[in-house]
């Protein structure tokens, strides 16, 4: 675990008084937190994790350079994926059953970034077959495309993420692939191990038996959380107005290509970082019985 690659901040000027109000990061208190976080990692004895510069920045702005909350997501993101290898384990690119789900495109995260630097991610909920694909392996494929996009976007470290969960084709099936151990797990990702924060968690084509899953993923959620989401009927309502057209694929209104060409663009992307997924899968926590 050599500490390697040392940060050298871009930011604009902008950027970095946003950062000090909203984040607390100063350029004079980021490489002592840094340094903190990666002395915590080489002396445990329990977690291997990287030590790169950039790697703990990502988790120091998602907890607003609190070091302890640091630590505690660090720990919860290498634990949960011990705990859940049905998720984050074997993420090889090429089994048939990720390919088929990465040509499916349950999990899109959009190619520009909007106006205020968040990542747009469109998650195609019920674009699988329930029949054919287990809700471990759809989750595999899309943890896998986030790890990718967070590990590329500086700016989503700062501003986030928007989140569109497009329920359009949810069937009984669906539902029955999200009991609530499977949704707390979910929740606990997004609030408790990823380093990124969700700016807001829009759900579009809302179908009736969304109400079923959504009590279920809100009684998992901190408040915060909670108040983030927004519920609309139809794909193209007020919520693309919010949004720049320049940035969504056709099918959601927009004119950057289409949602084949998004798909296509993220598969190739996962595969041409096979090595590297393969070598993320040597860092873990040894869980102690």
């Amino acid at each position: 675990m050599s500490a390697s690659s040392e940060y050298i901040c871009q930011l604009s000027i902008e950027e970095r008084v946003y950062v000090a109000v909203n984040l607390n990061e100063t350029d004079e208190d980021r490489p002592i937190k840094i340094a903190e976080i990666r002395q915590w990692i080489m002396e445990s004895e329990q977690l291997h994790a990287p030590t790169d510069d950039f790697f703990i920045l990502r988790f120091l702005r998602a907890c607003k350079f609190n070091t302890e909350k640091t630590k505690s997501k660090l720990w919860n993101y290498y634990k949960q994926r011990a705990n859940l290898p049905e998720w984050y384990s074997n993420r090889d690119p090429s089994l048939p059953v990720l390919q088929e789900l990465f040509d499916l495109g349950v999990f899109l995260p959009l190619k520009k970034l909007d106006d205020e630097g968040r990542m747009v991610v469109i998650i195609r909920a019920a674009a699988h077959s329930p029949s054919r694909h287990k809700i471990s392996d759809m989750l595999k494929a899309s943890l896998m495309i986030l790890d990718l996009a967070l590990r590329d976007h500086e700016s989503v470290t700062i501003h986030g993420i928007t989140a569109m969960l497009d329920i359009s084709g949810i069937t009984y099936e669906h539902v029955l692939q999200l009991p609530p151990n499977v949704i707390k797990n979910l929740v606990h990702a997004w609030q408790g191990c990823y380093p990124v924060r969700i700016y807001s968690l829009d759900f579009i084509n809302a179908h009736r038996l969304l109400n079923v899953v959504l009590n279920v993923f809100r009684s998992f959620m901190i408040s915060k959380l909670k108040e983030r989401i927004h519920i609309y009927t139809n794909g193209k309502l007020k919520l693309y107005k919010a949004l720049p057209i320049n940035i969504l694929p056709k099918e959601y209104g927009g004119t950057d290509g289409t949602v084949r060409e998004l798909s296509e663009h993220w598969k190739r992307a996962v595969e041409e970082n096979r090595e590297w997924f393969v070598k993320e899968e040597k860092y873990k926590l040894t869980l102690i019985k």
